[in-house]
This record gives structure tokens, C-alpha cells and sequence, in this order.
């Protein structure tokens, strides 16, 4: 769980190429960050988005769930990825099969109200995020999010370790990369689909006990990203050849 976090494509190209930022034969840049904190939680980057847009993704009425892309060009002003934390079953308030799915409705219900309606999204720069103090607008990273972002303060619609686990974790990544944490960079929440709160049974053969029915992928909680979705998804093929 967790939100996405957005800043300039140059800034990044420039961090990450140096006097090399802009040559025409280089790509836009990405990253790939993590790190592990006292309190035991894992802070980590998913899904990141050069030249992208953070891009609405709620499946129910008033509830807000963003996630990101990228146009083949990559040539948008900002990159953007999931800055995500690490959720146990402990978490979830319950040994109920079904108590991580109310664990994700009730967090993007959460951010459905702190953006005010509408389908906005929260959003907060880092600076402000950092001191829980409410933004009341961009700096010079302007959000992509759409139809929009209300200004406010992610606190108030995260749960406290994810909220406290990014603020742990965003200096450490900063020193990873600089300008990973600067001031005016935007986080919007939230992201909440990385990976699935509930895993299907399924035998060896990845068949459900149910005859036929093979769950897989992310959707089916034995994936974790699009290529082990895709790994998982040829193995099921696999299995399914054999009865051929």
C-alpha cells in the first residue's frame, strides 16, 4: 500500500545521466529503489512510469485508487511511480479470508473522501508530507493525475505505519537518488492494487479445487508485476496443454 510519487522527467534524466541529461540518443530515465527500515517495514519502488501520467484506476463508486503509465514516447513532463510499503495479514484487523480485501476498500474509500468527491485524488508535496502539514497547492512539479488532485494532507487518509514507514523511507531514498525527495515532488494516493489482498487455491497442477479453473496472475494472488503475471500465466498454459 502506499501512493504515487511524482517529479520532473528532467530532473531525474539529470540526477541520472549528468552532463549527459538531454543527449538525443539517450532514453528517459527510471529507477528502481528500496530499502528496509528499523521498524521492520519494507519501502520499495513499483510500477515506475518515465515521461508518464498518473492514471485513475477505481473499480467501485467512491473510492480512488491511482496507478501510472507510459506512452511509448515517454516524452511527458513527469516521471511517476508507486512508492509502496509492505502490508502483512496482521494488518488487516482480522482473520477473515476476505479481511484484506475490506482492509483495501476501506483505504480507498479513505482517499475517495479526502479528495472530496468527485473521483479527485489527495495529493501533498513531500515538504508538507514530511511535517503533516497540509499543501495547498504545486510547486514546480504540476500533478498529472486526472480529472485532478485536492491539496491536503495524506495523514489523514493513510494508515499510520504506511504513512510514517514513506516519510522514514523517503530521505534514505533521496540519498539513493538525488532528487528522489525534493521538495515540490508530489505524492498521490492512493495506491492500493500492487498485489492482491486475497490468493486463490490452486493445486500443483495450478488447478483451483474447482475443475477447470485455473487462478492466476496478479489478480489471482501468484504474481506480483506484470512479467511474473506473464511467467505464471505460460505456466497455467503449460498445465492446460498437458490434457490435450
Amino acid at each position: 500500500m502506499g501512493v504515487r510519487i511524482e517529479q520532473r522527467q528532467s530532473d531525474c534524466d539529470a540526477a541520472q545521466y549528468k552532463q549527459y541529461a538531454g543527449h538525443l540518443g539517450l532514453p528517459a530515465s527510471t529507477y528502481k529503489l528500496s530499502c528496509h527500515l528499523p521498524n521492520g517495514r519494507g519501502v520499495f519502488s513499483f510500477c515506475v512510469c518515465p515521461g508518464g501520467q498518473v492514471v485513475a484506476a477505481a473499480s467501485e463508486e467512491h473510492r480512488v485508487v491511482t496507478n501510472g503509465m507510459s506512452e511509448f514516447a515517454r516524452d511527458k513532463e513527469n516521471i511517476n511511480g508507486a512508492l509502496l510499503v509492505n502490508v502483512t495479514p496482521e494488518d488487516f484487523g482480522g482473520d477473515n479470508p476476505l479481511a484484506g480485501i475490506a482492509f483495501q476498500r476501506a483505504l480507498e474509500a479513505a482517499a475517495y473522501q479526502a479528495g472530496q468527491g468527485n473521483y479527485l485524488a489527495p495529493a501533498q508535496r513531500v515538504e508538507d508530507f514530511l511535517v503533516k502539514r497540509p499543501s495547498t497547492g504545486p510547486g514546480r512539479v504540476i500533478p498529472s493525475y486526472r480529472p485532478g488532485v485536492t491539496w491536503t494532507n495524506l495523514w489523514d487518509c493513510l494508515p499510520d505505519f504506511v504513512a510514517a514507514s514513506i516519510a522514514e523511507a523517503l530521505p534514505i531514498l533521496g540519498r539513493k537518488l538525488k532528487g528522489y525527495d525534493q521538495s515540490d515532488a508530489v505524492l498521490t494516493a492512493v495506491e492500493s492494487r500492487s498485489s492482491s489482498p486475497v490468493r486463490l487455491l490452486r493445486n500443483n497442477d495450478r488447478q483451483s479445487p474447482i475443475q477447470g479453473l485455473y487462478p492466476c496472475g496478479e489478480g489471482g494472488g501468484w504474481a506480483g508485476g506484470i512479467l511474473s503475471a506473464a511467467a505464471d500465466g505460460m505456466r497455467c498454459g503449460e498445465e492446460i496443454c498437458k490434457l490435450l
